[in-house]
């Protein structure tokens, strides 16, 4: 998978173009429409080397515009190498992504921008960690409205298993991909109950205005419950996903 995104076709033209040159014309969007943040929602790198990790870290100090990441399950993935998929992202977040996270905890964080509130959480690896519940569930009771960003999107009827944290069809019977991938299967007994109990939570959820994810690497959107989620294509290939918060404006009604 290393080598799969060095040459790309650019999503607009169509014309050859590669992860570099898309990052570094993202960056020069933002500068120029003034974003008050830009998202990274996982899959930055095909695997975390340290010179790409400091190559993305000064260009997302040099543009200047606040910046949230969340790890996506190439981040931390080496082809082949033995452990468990908590436990890789455990290794490689401390040895490698741990400057991205400007020392905000890496597996769930809060952000507030404009007043729009963001949370950010890692399911990376499929799974949520109870911690993680928990924190959702405190910062979910208050009543203003927020986002929820995360990696890995969660199940929405008709997407494939590979698409949703919380399919119910989750688990090793479904995993086409892990010898091709060279990495861990997925477990037999699928999703834990801290899983499906976050997933069900996040839709019942009634401030949620949406979730933001990545991990398919092509632009979709899903009512899930009432609740919109979205998407963003790959930025190997130029795309991004802009988002624009307006007021509501409640007179009238």
């Amino acid at each position: 998978m290393a080598g799969a995104y060095n040459i790309t076709k650019h999503f607009r033209t169509g014309e050859e173009t590669n992860p570099v040159r898309c990052f570094e014309e993202t960056m020069e969007l933002a500068i120029e429409k003034n974003a008050d943040l830009i998202a990274m929602t996982g899959d930055i790198f095909s695997f975390p080397s340290e010179a790409a990790i400091e190559w993305v870290h000064e260009k997302l100090n040099n543009c200047g515009i606040p910046y949230m990441y969340i790890a996506g399950n190439h981040d931390w993935h080496y082809e082949g190498m033995d452990g468990s998929r908590e436990e890789l992202l455990d290794i490689w977040t401390k040895r490698r992504l741990t400057t991205l996270y400007q020392g905000n905890d890496p597996l769930m964080a809060s952000y507030e921008i404009n007043g729009i509130k963001i949370l950010a959480i890692d399911n990376s690896t499929y799974e949520i960690l109870p911690e993680q519940l928990e924190f959702f569930r405190e910062n979910s009771k208050e009543e203003d409205p927020f986002i929820l960003m995360m990696h890995i999107p969660l199940y929405a009827a008709g997407r494939p298993t590979d698409y949703g944290c919380g399919h119910p069809s989750w688990g090793a019977e479904s995993d086409r991909s892990y010898e091709l991938e060279r990495r861990e299967r997925w477990p037999e007994e699928g999703h834990t109950g801290v899983t499906m109990d976050f997933y069900d939570e996040v839709f019942s959820c009634d401030n949620l205005l949406g979730i933001f994810a990545g991990h398919i690497h092509r632009q979709t959107i899903d009512i899930v419950k009432g609740k919109p989620q979205f998407v963003a294509d790959a930025n190997t290939t130029g795309a991004f996903l802009e988002i624009n918060f307006l007021p509501l404006d409640i007179k009238g009604v």
